[in-house]
């Protein structure tokens, strides 16, 4: 399929589906700040041809036509039984990841291309997985760092041993929500590490914070510590009123490292320091969707494994476990009821 293009469909037309800034207004966020949307690094491809939207809304799909020119239907059943697609970005909600990325893997959907959290519950995770492994389907879930170059050169320095062996790591960031933006966080900290989190203790944020995404989400925020494989401890600050900026810091034998926005920052024992400012290229999803293309053309291996995804969704639920248990140590994987526990992110 050298030169034929990629058929690709969006569920979801709001604010990362669609570039809808009318939806981005309703939660307070602009489109332009996003690292990509999903109609726009689809559409920017050349060798992919976005054929169809979908969306319950009547604006967002009128919206989508008026500035694709391509047809917007309001129920994704209908999209997938009409149209005959290689690609199906899911931009919805987090509650009904599962049911449209199974659905499309049943449909012979080539490559599901999801908004994170991958689900709110991690044995519908599993079954996303299940469900495109037994059909041969891609599934790739948008943690945007996974396909930025400073974080994909700094996991390679971290590997190769420049920062020296591993000491503690921490993460921060402002307005909690450790399902929709602590997902980021803490699936970047198994990206740089290599490491998978073991175990959880964390507190959560009572405070209360009404959700962006309307009343029936609730995703606090809150503070904590993980523990990673060979011991390593990393430290959540992430309160609903937080005002800090979001890092991520690493720190070894030999030197430092701060993940700012797409800065890096290297700070090393002997006294040198290493600025890597944002390359200021492609967006992340671009990035993404080029490799969707790249494996679906057969010429590469994909670089990032969903089930990295759903390790960090664990960690996420695992936070609401320990909370209910007074922090205590929750123990990875998780087990009976806790693989049942929903976070109602959005």
């Amino acid at each position: 399929m050298a030169d034929e293009a990629y058929r690709a469909g969006i569920v979801g037309l709001g604010y990362i589906g669609g570039a809808d800034q009318v939806s981005g207004d309703a939660i307070g966020q602009m489109v332009s700040d996003l690292d990509g949307t999903h109609v726009d690094a689809l559409r920017g491809h050349p060798r992919v041809a976005v054929a169809s939207g979908s969306s319950r809304d009547t604006g967002r799909r009128e919206r989508f036509e008026a500035r694709t020119g391509v047809p917007a239907y309001a129920d994704w059943r209908e999209m997938l039984a009409e149209e005959s697609l290689d690609i199906v970005s899911v931009a919805t909600y987090a509650p009904v990841h599962a049911d449209i990325t199974v659905a499309c893997a049943m449909q012979g959907v080539r490559a599901v291309y999801c908004e994170k959290p991958v689900a709110t519950r991690v044995a519908d995770a599993e079954r996303m997985l299940k469900a495109c492994e037994d059909a041969g389907t891609l599934l790739v879930v948008n943690h945007n760092r996974r396909f930025q170059p400073n974080a994909r050169r700094l996991r390679d320095l971290i590997a190769d041993g420049a920062l020296g062996a591993l000491t503690s790591a921490s993460m921060q960031w402002g307005s909690g929500r450790l399902g929709n933006v602590g997902t980021h966080f803490i699936d970047t900290i198994q990206m740089l590490t290599g490491r998978a989190v073991e175990a959880v203790s964390g507190t959560l944020d009572s405070s209360g914070r009404p959700d962006c995404r309307g009343a029936q989400f609730r995703d606090p925020g809150g503070w904590g510590v993980l523990r990673v494989e060979r011991g390593l401890i990393c430290t959540v600050d992430a309160a609903d009123y937080g005002t800090l900026p979001p890092l991520i810091s690493i720190h070894g034998t030999e030197g430092s490292a701060v993940l700012d926005g797409r800065d890096v920052a290297l700070d090393y024992r002997d006294g040198r320091r290493d600025l890597w400012p944002d390359p200021q290229g492609s967006s992340s999803m671009d990035v993404a969707v080029g490799e969707i293309v790249d494996w679906l053309d057969g010429g590469s291996a994909f670089p990032y494994e969903a089930s990295e995804a759903v390790r960090t969704l664990e960690a996420i639920v695992g936070f609401h476990v320990s909370h209910a248990g007074n922090a205590a140590w929750v123990e990875m994987p998780l087990s009976g009821r806790d693989r049942e526990l929903e976070v109602l992110s959005g």
